[in-house]
């Protein structure tokens, strides 16, 4: 029987000598990355599509004139991207991984791997709610988000509408992306 691509590459990343990995969810992940989409259409249509294409410089010529397919599907891609970028924002049970397996600790004379098996067993639900990963999400958005657009729009001297209406569109993505992430993956 074939074995899917997702399953090797988990089999792959739970063996390896030195790296556990804990066991998500991938449909859940890979499924967040509709979300910026599905706001998107929203956000960017009828509740604020018009005050961004006048902050935007947008005309309805320059958006009928664009590969839409390929717009669209590199925006799939970028987002699936960002969900598996927030695995380690909002899932803390990755730190633990990380600390423990990648530095080689030996905790208390006992094998790394055998503490880290202990832990999850003890804390792997721990802070794995929606409201969590949305509050995360939310620090996403004003610590990473905020000065990355807001630097980037105030070079190309783009309004502050512009900044508010792209940072508040990301937030609300990582936010609701941070949530499900969290609490399904």
């Amino acid at each position: 029987m074939k074995k899917s691509y997702i399953s090797v590459l988990n089999h792959i990343l739970l063996h390896q000598k030195h790296f556990i990995m804990l066991p998500f969810n991938w449909l859940a992940i890979l499924s967040t990355g509709l979300i910026p989409l599905a706001v998107g259409a929203l956000w960017y249509g009828p509740i604020f599509g018009k005050a961004w294409m006048h902050e935007a410089g947008m005309t309805d010529e320059k958006i009928k004139g664009a590969n839409m397919g390929l717009i669209y599907g590199l925006a799939l891609l970028f987002s699936i991207m960002y969900a598996v970028g927030l695995l380690p924002v909002v899932i803390h049970q990755m730190h633990v991984n990380s600390s423990l397996l990648n530095q080689q600790v030996d905790v208390a004379g006992s094998d790394a791997h055998a503490y880290l098996a202990d832990y999850m067993m003890k804390y792997s639900k721990e802070f794995r709610t929606f409201g969590h990963g949305a509050f995360h999400g939310l620090l996403t958005g004003i610590f990473v988000i905020l000065p990355v657009l807001g630097t980037n729009a105030l070079f190309e001297r783009k309004s502050w509408k512009y900044i508010l209406i792209n940072v508040a569109y990301w937030t609300i993505c990582a936010m609701l992306m941070g949530g499900v992430i969290c609490a399904y993956a």
